[in-house]
């Protein structure tokens, strides 16, 4: 799940952008895909021109976009990674929704494989706690996180009655 062809976090906007219109609207079109990324026409015509010589999208001039099977796939790719710093953003650090989103866009083109991979460990293992709710210890992180104090841990707490006994 690495960066595919080498591809530069705009290029990956693009691929991402196409794949999210046409799920939403069914076609692309240049406009489309301006409006999505704010971006201008020729800039968009540009980068197509790049994607479609790389062979990850089809576009004929004035016509529609459309991903190849290679652009589908990195698409895919793009939005696991988007969808994973998304869900640590939010379930894990408690982020609000539209800050996650935006800075889950800004690393999901320059995170390496290895941490990503460590990342969606994690929350696999955070969601599977046992009580299939929030563990004490990240409730604990919340709570410094908000106030900037810790709370005792239970282990510390034992440790120091195991000391006076």
């Amino acid at each position: 799940m690495g960066k595919s062809k080498d591809l530069s976090a705009s290029m990956e906007d693009y691929i991402e952008a196409i794949a999210a219109l046409r799920k939403e609207k069914g076609v692309v079109r240049v406009r489309d895909i301006s409006h999505r990324l704010n971006v201008k026409n020729p800039s968009v015509t540009f980068a197509l021109h790049t994607l479609s010589k790389d062979g990850l999208v089809i576009h004929e001039r004035y016509g529609y976009v459309d991903l190849t099977p290679e652009g589908e796939m990195i698409a895919q790719e793009v939005q696991k990674r988007h969808d994973t710093l998304f869900t640590f953003l939010t379930k894990i650090l408690n982020i609000d929704p539209e800050i996650a989103d935006v800075d889950a866009c800004k690393i999901e083109h320059s995170i390496s494989l290895e941490t990503l991979e460590r990342i969606i460990k994690f929350i696999e293992f955070v969601e599977t706690c046992p009580k299939r709710e929030r563990p004490d210890w990240l409730k604990s992180f919340d709570h410094y996180f908000k106030t900037g104090r810790r709370l005792r841990c239970d282990k510390q707490l034992k440790e120091k009655a195991r000391v006076l006994k």
